[in-house]
C-alpha cells in the first residue's frame, strides 16, 4: 500500500541545559515564537505554560504546549536533571535540522538526542 506521509515528528531530548532559560517564562516563550518564525509554522493561540510537579524535586518544573495551525509543539522541563524534552509535530513539512539547532543553542544544551519519525 503506498501511502502519503501525515505528518512529521521531531523529539528532541536537550541535557545539561541552561537553568536561567529553563526557569524563565519569558525565554520560554520567547523560545517557542522564535521557534514558530524559524520552522515557518503559525501559532494558533497564545502558548500555554505552566509550573508544576512541586510535589517530588525530579517532576518539577514548566511544560507548554503551543498550538500551530498543522499541529503542536509541546515541551517539558525538568529542572532536577537539567534535561528539556521537545516535540514539533507537523502535518506541513519542516526543517528539522534548524529546528535542532536553534533549539540546542537557545537552551545552551551540552548533548542533544533527537529522532525524526514519519507519520
Amino acid at each position: 500500500m503506498n501511502k502519503k506521509a501525515f505528518g512529521w515528528e521531531l523529539v528532541l531530548d536537550l541535557y545539561e541545559c541552561d537553568l536561567d532559560v529553563m526557569l524563565s517564562k519569558e525565554k520560554l516563550t520567547e523560545y517557542i515564537d522564535k521557534l514558530c518564525k524559524i520552522i515557518k509554522m503559525k501559532k494558533y493561540g497564545k502558548t500555554l505554560l505552566e509550573y508544576f510537579g512541586l510535589q517530588k524535586s525530579q517532576t518539577k518544573g514548566y511544560s507548554l504546549l503551543q498550538f500551530v495551525e498543522t499541529s503542536s509543539i509541546t515541551g517539558h522541563f525538568s529542572e532536577h536533571w537539567r534535561i528539556s524534552y521537545i516535540n514539533i509535530f507537523s502535518c506541513k513539512p519542516f526543517d528539522q535540522q534548524k529546528a535542532k539547532d536553534f533549539t540546542k543553542k537557545f537552551f545552551n544544551a551540552k548533548k542533544v538526542k533527537s529522532r525524526f519519525i514519519v507519520r
